[in-house]
């Protein structure tokens, strides 16, 4: 007979319920066993649906669900785990509301939000049965019905109280001062208040739903509104919310030591989940820690981690002053990134660019609405220099200086202020090949020079000189076709004095040769000279006297 009334008692208050909630949304949608799973009817009227389940051993099931399809709560591939399941679908608006500039809000309709439950005992799902019934005294009567007792006056209990058809005579209170005792337990306030501006909310205190298969649970109900802004299930640990004397909220510990403390032996997290109920894009983050890091976790893009901070790590690694210089190793970051360490090995730079994909990258970028410089100081001899993009070249410059050290044109034309030495330590060079002067003199004559000017210059602006094809093709020089090393043109100019040199000492040596002979030969001429002279002195004596004997002996 009890359990008569009390079925009587749900349906009456099943139907206050309806009527309370008519034009408004459900507490909880239609479930009934389904294949493959359970089957949820929504009352909610949206484009699209966004279903999650929570339930024991961590299960968590989530599916965004289009109008007009079939809300499924799919049976895991392993089984359903005995426990409690709750679930919540979430309507999803259409409309992409725009964010302020500073993508920090924007306006959004609230939710419209469905809850429920369901229970698995031995594996299987326990839904709900129907609708219970109440009993006839359920409050909506224009007046009292018998059984009923008014008072009009104070009631005074010097003891303790039980209410509920299951209270029994001569019932054990313990320490009980009330008691609530059958199996649907609810208190419920109802504001009669009817004047302009008075409160009038109607809250209901309520303990376990009263549907087979439905959660074990105590909750805070704002009848008026259609909410259950509070819930605790059955089963939850102590300490789940604790309020210490100073206000701080401990959660699953009783001695919270700030404002709210989040106690756990594995990765305390806080979740923040924006849902598309308000037109935004889904998003979901979570904020955590443990002994390896603490970590926000980027969980709709694949539960990236975005930031992390090892432990140990010192105080100041990062640092935001209020100026917002950023700070890395510095409490006093004094430009927009600060870098600041002392170890002698790490405090550095490294840009690191891991695509597989060779391809050439900016990997640092400095713009300035005029001549960018990057300078470097020596502290310890304050020797510093300025590197910067000047106005239409680029230079390197000592700071504080006028002169310019070097400068690079766009037209790739570089100019020094003082002197170019280039590398030719011998302890740096392998691979030596003697060589033939003769031969280079040859192919420097073979090398075609002429005079012209680069198309990136002014015709006017003349040089002379081989290209570097055929300089590369006559003598092999250089790591490219295209390009003349100034020290292979010095080296090949070095080459070729010494071969005419060695063509100077040998031609030098053949005349000196010839000098020597011709200065033979000039000493045997003057000598036959002599000779010849001589003899002319002696021949016309000699001739004489022959003639004077021929003569005589003629008898002439």
């Amino acid at each position: 007979m009890a359990d008569f009334v009390c079925k009587r008692r749900a349906v009456a208050t099943a139907l206050i319920l309806a009527l309370s909630l008519a034009g408004s949304a459900a507490f909880a949608a239609t479930a009934v066993p389904a294949a493959g799973g359970v089957q949820l009817t929504s009352a909610l009227r949206a484009p699209a649906y966004e279903l999650r389940v929570a339930g024991p051993a961590g299960f968590l099931y989530q599916q965004t669900f289009a109008a007009g399809q079939s809300l499924v709560i799919a049976t895991p591939a392993g089984g359903w785990t005995d426990g409690d399941y709750r679930y919540e679908i979430v309507a999803t608006q259409t409309a992409t509301r725009q964010r302020g500039a500073d993508e920090t809000s924007g306006t959004a309709a609230p939710a419209q939000v469905e809850n429920g439950s369901f229970i698995v005992r031995n594996g299987n799902v326990l839904l709900a049965d129907g609708v219970f019934a109440a009993r006839q005294d359920d409050g909506q009567n224009a007046s009292p019905v018998p059984n009923d007792q008014v008072i009009p006056d104070d009631l005074i209990v010097q003891g303790s109280t039980c209410v509920g058809l299951d209270c029994v005579n001569n019932e054990s209170f313990g320490f009980d001062t009330i008691r609530l005792k059958e199996n649907n337990t609810r208190i419920k306030f109802d504001d009669t208040s009817t004047g302009t501006g008075f409160p009038a909310t109607d809250w209901q205190l309520t303990a376990n739903d009263s549907a087979s298969g439905g959660q074990n649970k105590f909750s805070i109900e704002d009848v008026t509104a259609v909410t259950v802004p509070f819930t605790v299930t059955g089963g939850a640990p102590s300490n789940s919310i604790f309020v210490d004397s100073t206000g701080r909220v401990g959660f699953r510990t009783a001695t919270p030591v700030l404002d709210l403390h989040v106690f756990d032996s594995d990765t305390p997290a806080l979740r923040l989940e924006q849902s598309g109920a308000g037109g935004f894009t889904p998003q979901t983050w979570d904020v955590a820690g443990n002994e390896a890091n603490f970590f926000v976790r980027d969980v709709t893009s694949g539960s990236r981690l975005p930031f992390r901070i090892r432990p140990g790590a010192p105080t100041s690694s990062l640092d935001i002053s209020a100026a917002g210089n950023v700070g890395i190793g510095t409490a006093s970051p004094t430009v927009k990134l600060n870098v600041v360490g002392s170890d002698g090995t790490t405090t550095q730079l490294l840009v690191q660019e891991n695509n597989a994909t060779a391809s050439g990258r900016d990997l640092m970028r400095l713009e300035n609405k005029g001549p960018t410089r990057f300078r470097m100081k020596n502290t310890n001899t304050n020797n510093e220099w300025s590197i910067n993009a000047h106005d239409s070249d680029f230079r390197i410059t000592p700071a504080g200086s006028a002169t310019v050290a070097m400068t690079i044109f766009p037209t790739g034309n570089v100019t020094i202020a003082g002197t170019l030495t280039q590398n030719s330590d011998r302890n740096s060079k392998e691979n030596f090949r003697p060589l033939d002067h003769k031969a280079l003199l040859q192919k420097i004559a073979d090398l075609d020079i002429t005079e012209w000017n680069f198309k990136a210059e002014n015709e006017a602006v003349r040089h002379i000189g081989p290209m570097a094809q055929d300089f590369h093709k006559i003598f092999g020089l250089g790591e490219r076709e295209d390009r003349i090393a100034p020290l292979d043109t010095s080296g090949v100019a070095l080459a070729a004095v010494q071969g005419l040199q060695q063509e100077l000492a040998e031609r030098d040596k053949r005349i000196a040769d010839l000098e020597a002979r011709l200065q033979r030969l000039d000493a045997l001429t003057q000598q036959i000279a002599r000779q010849q002279e001589a003899q002319a002195q002696v021949l016309p004596t000699a001739f004489a006297g022959r003639c004077e004997e021929k003569t005589v002996a003629a008898g002439l």
